[in-house]
């Protein structure tokens, strides 16, 4: 893959972002975030699973702890969540490992499944991290929140989260097919009440219960006026000439 430069920016905007202390927030989004993998990749059995995006490793934990997947990698381009991870107990993880955003450093159909769990939405050139994810395993899973709706802005304005793209559920499986890969499957869904409460306190369980009963009875007006989140799972594009991954073989180290 030829090489792409990262934007520093954005670069140095992720290179301490996991220092400190563990986020309660972050370890709240991921029970969800696992949640969702485990859901839509309810007919899989992974073996190897890598988190392409890692951060700090939370989601990753979860997956590892609830027995979704028997040998676990991961990447992230930030050396603080790179650490952060190093320092979790997941006894399944065989490798983690600093890379560049883009260029996934297996080799072609090496895993199982790879996970893109709000990833796609901070990446400059997400079409080349998806087709390299959907390159190196059998299937692939996305979620992304959906927030090209009435509250994003007509001017874009640099957050501290680091989104740089926005989707809507439709845009997010063009982009997807775009890319050639197939949708197998596609689900919106809502963060738990614990997020709001934790964000808003008590305002937020009247937040959620307004947003989840709008998603229940008007799913499009919903979608339009608040953001939810949409998983996806995908099947890996090969060229004809690529056959399945022997049963035998290994994630290089």
């Amino acid at each position: 893959m030829k090489t792409v430069v990262i934007d520093p920016h954005l670069q140095s905007s992720y290179d301490d972002y996991y220092r400190g202390d563990i986020s309660e927030w972050r370890e709240l989004g991921a029970i969800d975030k696992a949640a969702n993998i485990r859901r839509l990749c309810a007919s899989m059995a992974p073996a190897a699973v890598l988190d392409v995006g890692a951060g700090e490793g939370a989601v990753l934990q979860r997956l590892a702890d609830s027995g979704f997947g028997e040998r676990h990698f991961a990447l992230d381009i930030s050396a603080s969540g790179v650490e952060r991870i190093r320092n979790r107990t997941i006894p399944s993880l065989v490798e983690c490992r600093q890379f560049d955003g883009y260029a996934i450093p297996y080799a072609d159909s090496t895993f199982d499944l790879a996970v893109l769990s709000h990833v796609i939405e901070h990446v400059e050139h997400p079409r080349l991290l998806l087709n390299e994810a959907a390159r190196v395993a059998d299937r692939v899973f996305v979620e992304v929140p959906l927030e090209h709706n009435r509250g994003l802005p007509c001017d874009f304005v640099w957050d501290p989260v680091g989104h740089i793209n926005f989707y809507t559920k439709k845009t997010i499986r063009l982009l997807v097919q775009s890319c050639g890969h197939e949708v197998l499957e596609q689900q919106q869904s809502h963060p738990m009440l614990r997020q709001y409460r934790y964000r808003l306190g008590m305002k937020g369980i009247a937040a959620y219960l307004l947003k989840e009963s709008a998603l229940r009875a008007m799913p499009s007006v919903a979608h339009s006026l608040w953001t939810y989140h949409s998983s996806l799972l995908i099947r890996s594009r090969r060229p004809s000439n690529v056959s399945s991954r022997p049963q035998s073989s290994q994630p290089s180290p």
